[in-house]
């Protein structure tokens, strides 16, 4: 649709999914504009000399030099407002549901349909506050991010209606009665006459204000053991997941966002191939939140950009989905993002890049990944929202290095924005040890934060999580010896360092998303369990230092029960695990009193 401020030119040049265009002087940088007859949604990324250069979001097969172009002199936006959670969108916030019903599985060239159901009313709740004011005639105030009211939007999720942050605000003139609404209803009206609907638009590559940032306290609770106790990421982290093909990467991000305490979860397929999407887009809807009962998508949103969607689609698919994110955050919500995978988008980057014959940097791919990569990740956070409420933005970024090297340039810009990088390894996969997070390579720079909500808990997590990681590491040095020279050469006060890293890896570490059981593990019985492992090595080592042979220790009943505590007590059956170790300790007794006699006797 052409209004009164568009600003029509004409297209010079096609190179792929990036054009050239002549009259567009006028326009703006990051301008949405509509090309060629199909009407193509499509952006200004460049103007110079009067030419402007357009990415477009769609597939251009068959355009013509000549074809129109209009642009409508506002940047591209995603709508926010009731409805967004529980829907699937691709890059450029397009319901894929609604447009499947309309044009099948292809889409047709420029077809659209509206963010959020025009038609669908909200039971929308004023402000009681609010409310009582305006309707006395006193001045009730309101500026950007002011609550004046609330919307049930799923079960599981309570919308507050606020004020956008682009409103000037003053006070209320008009507020609406609780009733139904549709999201382009009128509810409000400022004394300058500004008009608050149920929804408004946002430019997608702005982040949306706040009021402060603040330094993170929390975990990020995902019910993963090598997570939550090793390589923890805070409420408002950044964290990287790094691995070649068939790592598990997908898998743990899944996971994550089956099991993690954020109230709002935003997945972002970004390139991935279409079975995969495929699997996240039909196994979603059937998961059950495990602290509601209900269904997972009552506090999901999708979006989804497989890896035979224009390239340009999905180069912007990560700021719709941070923007959405954002959104959520103002309310006071804990939103987790999941992008699975930022590879994949800066791949797009350099394949736009080259279309427009940047020079190359690393790889061939712009000098500028580094800031678009910081740009996304420094969207995270814990901040105080325009309303005065606390919220928090936790992005997982997933990279795929091609063969699995971390030196490559996406994973190595990657670590300079994050804080918590939880490696993939190859040889973990191969052998089945699931989550594969390679705890050499790993490490989180929030432990040291979030160590007093873990102290209220329980005060000797740090203490065994440090003490199990250096276990850990002298096994791996111990490895490189029984390599060469075989198990049997070591003394056995060394050989024990062997058995007990065997305990923790498939005690602990190793955790079955198939098991009823294991599939997520509270913090409480993850402590206790890693804590009577280091309590089991701590007392083993001691008898074998008196003059217990290895394979004595090794045989004790108590040892296998410990590796099956996991998958064999519930999470709130915490009296069954306190029984194992005193079964273990009553074990350990017995055998440390009949070497005690036997030195007695010598």
């Amino acid at each position: 649709m052409i209004d009164n401020e568009s600003v029509i030119g004409r297209v010079t040049r096609i190179s792929g999914p990036i054009l050239f265009a002549e009259g567009l002087g006028a326009c703006g940088l990051y301008d949405v504009v509509d090309v060629g007859d199909s009407a193509l949604i499509g952006e200004i990324i460049r103007l110079k000399n009067g030419i402007a250069t357009i990415q477009v979001y769609e597939d251009v097969t068959g355009m013509r030099v000549g074809e129109k172009v209009v642009c409508h002199r506002r940047p591209l936006s995603v709508r926010l407002g009731p409805g967004l959670i529980g829907t699937i969108y691709d890059g450029i916030q397009r319901p894929l549901e609604t447009l499947f019903e309309s044009s099948g599985a292809f889409l047709l060239p420029g077809e659209r349909s509206a963010p959020i159901n025009a038609e669908k009313k909200w039971r929308f709740v004023p402000d009681a506050a609010a409310l009582e004011q305006v309707s006395s005639g006193q001045p009730f105030p309101v500026s950007g991010g002011t609550v004046i009211g609330t919307v049930q939007e799923t079960a599981s999720v309570t919308h507050r209606i606020m004020v956008s942050p682009d409103v000037r605000g003053g006070t209320l003139a008009w507020l609406a009665d609780e009733g139904d609404y549709t999201v382009n209803e009128i509810v409000a009206k400022t004394e300058l006459g500004e008009e608050i609907r149920l929804s408004h638009w946002w430019p997608v590559r702005r982040a949306r204000p706040f009021r402060e940032k603040m330094t993170v306290s929390e975990p990020l609770i995902t019910g993963q053991r090598v997570i939550d106790v090793f390589f923890p990421l805070s409420k408002g982290g950044t964290a990287a997941i790094p691995g070649g093909f068939g790592t598990g990467k997908t898998m743990t991000q899944h996971a994550i966002a089956k099991w993690c305490d954020a109230d709002i979860i935003v997945y972002i397929g970004c390139g991935e191939r279409g079975n995969e999407m495929t699997d996240v887009l039909s196994e979603f809807p059937e998961l059950i939140d495990p602290r509601s009962g209900r269904s997972l998508m009552e506090r999901t949103i999708l979006i989804a950009n497989t890896s035979n969607m224009p390239v340009s689609a999905r180069e912007v698919s990560l700021y719709s989905g941070i923007t959405l994110a954002e959104y959520y955050r103002d309310m006071g919500l804990a939103v987790a993002i999941m992008a699975d995978s930022t590879s994949r988008w800066a791949e797009a980057l350099r394949e736009l890049s080259g279309r427009m014959e940047e020079m190359p940097a690393e790889e061939g791919f712009p000098a500028y990944l580094p800031t678009r990569l910081a740009e996304f990740y420094e969207r995270a956070g814990r901040v105080t929202a325009l309303c005065g409420k606390e919220g928090s933005i936790s992005v997982i970024g997933a990279v795929s290095p091609p063969g699995g090297d971390f030196s490559e340039p996406v994973t190595q810009h990657t670590k300079r924005f994050i804080r918590c990088f939880w490696a993939l390894d190859r040889d973990l996969a191969n052998a089945r040890h699931y989550p594969a997070i390679g705890w050499i390579e790993s490490y989180s720079e929030y432990a040291d934060e979030i160590r007093p909500w873990w102290d209220r808990l329980d005060p000797q997590w740090n203490t065994v999580r440090v003490q199990a990681l250096e276990l850990l590491k002298r096994e791996q040095r111990l490895q490189q010896i029984v390599r060469l020279i075989g198990p049997d050469a070591l003394p056995d006060t060394e050989r024990i360092i062997l058995v007990t890293a065997e305990m923790i890896k498939n005690g602990f570490l190793q955790q079955s998303a198939f098991d009823d059981i294991d599939m997520f593990s509270e913090p409480a019985k993850q402590i206790m369990i890693l804590a009577m492992i280091m309590s089991f090595h701590e007392r083993a080592s001691r008898i074998i230092k008196s003059g217990a042979p290895l394979m004595k220790v090794v045989n004790l009943a108590c040892r296998e029960e410990i590796v099956r505590v996991k998958t064999t007590y519930k999470n709130e059956d915490t009296a069954g695990i306190a029984a194992v170790e005193l079964r273990m300790n009553q074990q350990l007794d017995e055998l440390e009193r009949m070497y005690r006699k036997a030195e007695v006797r010598e």
